[in-house]
């Protein structure tokens, strides 16, 4: 293998590729597409994906890569678990590794391959770029670099010619006869709904939820389809599922892996600011995002999806947005930042792309 100073000179040169994203969903979705992308373009090489084991389905449909599971929680916990994972790792006959992650687990691992001189190029975050964007004085508001492209820089750096205009989306996928049963046959198109996300500055007021859904039922066109996790979310969409003739919550009744399928036969996806979203987007579906107290130009923008297909919170009336990259920070008095998207405008918009697609696609 061609080294220099401990770097791979050219991608041809690598056989076995470990790429490592352990979390968040989102994240871990924004990667797969380009992990998609670099198996298509060199067949010949071996990729093993690290994450967590709930994760694995996403990657299930990349040619020549496996995923090994990172039990971060049991036996690969700590300093000695993490040296364990290693040496597991290190019996693969890795010869390169490429961190998308770059947090504590991570850099532990690159003390250990880098030991043996295995070259191990991370993601940069552009911390400072993201500090100033969402300052509250000197507030430096323009678009970042995408967190696509910050993968692709990864593989860059090891040789891989990658574009991310030229980034592949997953085929759809089959749907289990367990799916069509719950939701049916008809004519109706498929609309997906999440209307969760993990802090509430990201979260669409559930009240006005229920008169973007009242007006998607109103027209009998579509199948709305519900997506959540957990007690509480399937206990909430339960109860808009009995309000709407046309809802269905498909929380907890599929597997992981049924449900990605489900959402690769979407029509279109409404969602926050969150993991849903890059769900849909690796399969290319139309995905509408509403966004409160962040913003697309921190970079987490969904692949290849139109620009105008985002409704974000009045800035004239809340100028401190994006207040946090992730939409854990919220300013007093920045409770309400989402209420300035109408449910009027989400609905038309709904109706807009679903009439033409996702046209105008950006990276």
């Amino acid at each position: 293998m061609a080294r220099n100073n401990g770097k791979i000179t050219h991608g041809d040169t690598i056989t076995h590729l470990l790429v490592i994203r352990l979390s968040a969903m989102g994240d871990v979705a924004i990667s797969a597409p380009i992990i998609y992308t670099l198996a298509t373009n060199h067949p010949t090489l071996r990729i093993t994906i690290l994450t967590k084991r709930f994760y694995g389905p996403i990657f299930s449909a990349i040619p020549n890569a496996s995923v090994y599971y990172a039990d971060v929680k049991g036996k690969h916990k700590g300093m000695i678990g993490l040296w364990k994972l290693y040496k597991e790792l290190r019996a693969l006959r890795i010869d390169a590794v490429a961190d998308l992650h770059n947090v504590l687990r991570s850099n532990i691992l690159k003390f250990f391959f880098k030991s043996d001189g295995i070259p191990f190029p991370q993601i940069s975050k552009g911390r400072d770029n993201k500090k100033a964007l969402t300052a509250k004085n000197n507030k430096v508001f323009k678009q970042l670099k995408t967190t696509s492209q910050r993968y692709i820089d990864v593989f860059s750096s090891l040789g891989f010619s990658l574009n991310l205009n030229n980034t592949l989306l997953f085929p759809k996928q089959l749907l289990s006869d367990h799916t069509l049963k719950i939701i049916g046959s008809n004519a109706q198109k498929w609309v997906g709904v999440a209307p969760f996300a993990a802090f509430e500055g990201k979260r669409y007021p559930l009240h006005l939820m229920e008169d973007v859904l009242q007006a998607l039922d109103n027209t009998k066109k579509y199948k709305i389809l519900l997506f959540g996790g957990g007690k509480e979310e399937r206990e909430q969409l339960n109860s808009l599922e009995e309000k709407f003739e046309c809802g269905i919550n498909m929380t907890g009744k599929l597997t992981f892996q049924e449900e990605l399928a489900l959402i690769s036969n979407l029509d279109l996806m409404l969602s926050m600011d969150s993991g849903n979203a890059h769900l849909a987007a690796m399969y290319g579906i139309p995905v509408v995002t509403l966004w409160g107290v962040t913003h697309p130009y921190a970079g987490f923008y969904p692949i290849k999806q139109a620009r105008d297909n985002a409704l974000l919170a009045n800035r004239d009336k809340y100028p401190l947005i994006p207040t946090s990259v992730y939409g854990n920070k919220m300013p007093s008095g920045y409770e309400k930042a989402m209420e300035t998207i109408s449910p009027e405008a989400v609905f038309q918009k709904i109706e807009m792309v679903l009439r033409k697609g996702n046209s105008a696609s950006i990276p």
